[in-house]
């Protein structure tokens, strides 16, 4: 796929991005809510599009290696955001907002749409094995710890809970438990309808949650996160993808999902655990920006 095909596709996403930030401005909409529409999204749109996705798909060994891949591809963002955090010398809520803001990505809001739209049903099955399996399962657990060390609060982490309470876990378990029993097609329909709510729903919401805020301030720290969110690591998962992976839109996918921008539950973890959620906002703002370029660019590359 050509450069210019990638950005039309980057951009027709982008643009439900824009209808959340035109609502903010008239203030139709405010940030606050993206909260309602982020519950509509976490606990009715996403399982659905989970279920209706993975549920009639060919499950092979390549799609549990993909999860796996993501996991060493958080660790490895964990690791190289730490050695930046002793650079720009980060202490604290700033430190924890750091490591995760360059670690996690959007691989659920951003890489649901743009895998469907480059690949089809196959690249969403993909994609959702690697943010369910790999990068959510990462961010509840090692993420989670990781906020819980540097944040200012009293609260206890159970990582075990935070996963199997997760709602598109659930779901992608009960698709798989299902995977053999024919499931009535008025049933997919009515849930292949809820699904699709998830694209415009997850894009305007991060359009009302993207805010300039303390931008200018953060800047030179936001700068390392892109250069680790959307360059470094994809061109790791690319590496990986390459010697590991038989299947080319396996390494697709992967190459995708490693450079999407910050993550949006980021805020959330962020916010629980007292962290720097303005350099989280800030981080989120411009690696979102910055996806526009490099996600196209590097999928020229793999392809």
């Amino acid at each position: 796929m050509s450069i210019a095909a990638l950005a039309s596709v980057i951009f027709g996403v982008l643009g439900y991005v824009a209808i959340g930030v035109a609502l903010r401005l008239t203030g139709m909409l405010s940030p606050n809510d993206a909260k309602p529409l982020n519950t509509v999204l976490i606990y009715v749109a996403l399982p659905a599009l989970v279920f209706t996705t993975v549920q009639p798909a060919e499950v092979s060994l390549e799609l549990v290696a993909i999860p796996a891949l993501g996991w060493v591809i958080a660790v490895s963002g964990l690791a190289l955001a730490w050695v930046c955090v002793r650079l720009l010398k980060l202490q604290g809520a700033a430190a924890g907002a750091f490591l995760l803001a360059a670690a996690f990505g959007n691989t659920g809001y951003i890489g649901y749409p743009v895998a469907s739209a480059l690949l089809g049903d196959p690249g969403l099955v993909r994609a959702i094995f690697y943010d369910i399996f790999g990068n959510t399962a990462a961010i509840v657990t090692i993420g989670s710890m990781v906020a819980s060390r540097f944040g200012e609060h009293g609260l206890k982490v159970n990582p075990i809970k935070e996963i199997v309470t997760f709602p598109p876990f659930i779901a992608l378990a009960v698709a798989l438990v299902l995977r053999s029993v024919p499931v009535p097609s008025a049933v997919m329909d009515w849930l292949g309808v809820l699904g699709k709510l998830v694209v415009p729903l997850i894009m305007v919401s991060v359009g009302l949650s993207l805010q300039p805020g303390r931008l200018r301030e953060h800047l030179p720290v936001v700068s390392a996160i892109a250069a680790i969110k959307l360059l470094v690591l994809p061109l790791l998962a690319w590496g990986l993808g390459t010697l590991l992976l038989a299947d080319p839109a396996s390494v697709r996918v992967l190459v995708l999902e490693a450079g999407v921008p910050s993550m949006m539950l980021t805020v959330v973890v962020g916010t629980r655990f007292r962290l720097d959620v303005d350099l989280i906002a800030s981080a989120i703002l411009v690696t979102t920006v910055g996806a526009i370029v490099t996600i196209p660019l590097l999928q020229v590359l793999v392809g």
